[in-house]
This record gives structure tokens, sequence and C-alpha cells, in this order.
């Protein structure tokens, strides 16, 4: 079955949005104030409740490829995620590296109403197609070690299966829209395996998270790589402000 959300007249005027990295902690037992990683960070809850609920509307979409919650569990995460389920707008969330309280997808998601949970997977709204994965550290990089290459390739097909979803898919997609936590190259910005397939497959925007502080400085302009632009969504990156991207 293919994840569409099929759009009323009156709601085929939205919008669509992408940040990464909330880091939340909202739940007293995992509590991690994030000031301590710079400036960017001080009251980054408050500031990006008020500049989300500003700017989206109850028919928009939310992208946030990863790093959702510092929780270890589920159940403690669920303070972070009913968060995010009570602002306004749909929401899709990927995967990051920190979210350890990531359970079964067919769990997750029957538990909340705005919130769909992505793997392997692709997520239809109106007449645009969201794809991607979580990501890994790229062959190349200066922390890529022998023991990374297994999760790099998983995620390689992972990708890949949510690509050709979307090609063979039997609905009227305008747009292709790919989504990773991770940077999609390493520190030279060589191809990877992931923007061979984002460029295989025709996309010509991606998004991703997990800079953060001096490396997210570094890598806060977009840069191409084939056909593909890419461009850098961390929270702090975007001084706490959603990214319009449609």
């Amino acid at each position: 079955m293919e994840n569409k959300i099929i759009l009323n007249d009156k709601d085929k005027d939205f919008s669509i949005y992408t940040i990464a990295d909330l880091h939340l902690s909202l739940n007293e037992i995992t509590q991690k104030p994030m000031d301590l990683f710079g400036s960017a960070w001080i009251n980054h809850v408050q500031i990006l409740e008020e500049n989300w609920k500003r700017t989206v509307k109850d028919n928009d979409l939310v992208i946030i490829p990863g790093d959702i919650s510092w929780s270890m569990t589920l159940i403690e995460a669920d303070v972070d995620l009913s968060w995010i389920d009570s602002l306004p707008g749909k929401k899709v969330i990927f995967k990051g590296n920190h979210d350890l309280w990531w359970s079964s997808i067919k769990k997750m998601n029957t538990l909340y109403e705005t919130i769909y949970f992505m793997q392997n997977d692709i997520f239809v709204y109106g007449d645009i197609a969201v794809c991607g994965t979580r990501g890994w550290i790229c062959d190349g990089s200066d922390k890529f070690k022998e023991e990374d290459t297994k999760i790099y390739k998983r995620e390689i097909l992972r990708l890949e299966m949510s690509l050709n979803k979307a090609k063979d898919s039997k609905m009227d997609i305008k747009e292709i829209i790919g989504f990773l936590h991770y940077p999609p190259t390493n520190e030279r910005r060589e191809p990877s395996g992931f923007t061979d397939l984002f460029d295989k497959y025709g996309i010509e925007r991606v998004f991703y998270g997990h800079l953060h502080g001096k490396d997210a400085k570094r890598n806060k302009d977009a840069f191409v790589i084939g056909n593909t632009v890419y461009k850098l969504v961390s929270l702090d990156a975007l001084s706490c402000h959603l990214l319009k991207i449609k």
C-alpha cells in the first residue's frame, strides 16, 4: 500500500518545510540542555515552536530528517513526539544517529495523528513524493572505518528501495524530493553511493542534517553534484527557522 495523502481542493495550496536535528529532551528523565553546544541552542525549543506556529498551516507538510529526541526508548520519547504531533501540519520523520528510541515502523505509525515515520518507503503528499533514508558516514571520510562499510552499503540499499518505489509508483508525482540525515558525501564532497543514486534517479533537490557548530557554518551553502542540489537544514544551520522548499 502506497502512503499517500489525497488533498481536498481547499487544501491543494500547501507548502512543504524542512528542518533537521531538533534534539528534543522534554521528558524530565532525558533532559539534555542543548545550550552547552552554543548560543544557537539557547531556548531552541521555545524559539522553534514560535517560528513553527507562525509559519506552518494545518495542511502543510514538514519533513524532519533525523535526530529528533535524546530519549533512549519510545515510551520516553513520547513527550517529544507528542509535542511535534501537537504542532500545525503533517510531519514525516526520518531516523537520525541519535534516535535510539526508534522502534517498529508498523507500531510507530499507529501512535500519532499527524506523524508518519519513514523507512524503506515513500510518502506522497499531493503531487510531491518524499524519499530517503538515514544515510551514514561516507566512504573516504576522515572518520570512515572498516566497520562502517556494512552500514554504509545497507543505507545505500535502503535509499534505492525508497527511490524505486517512487519511480514505480502509478501516482501522479510531479517531483521527488530526497532526504538524508547524514551528509551525502565525505568532507571533500566527493561522489558517494548516495549521490550516485540521486543522480541516477534524476532527483534535483536533497536536504540533509547532522552537522552542527563550525561544521554547520562551513557547510551552510548549498552545493551541486551531478544534477542534484544538496542543502544542509540542521536546526542551528537554519537558526531555528523552518526552510520552505515548496
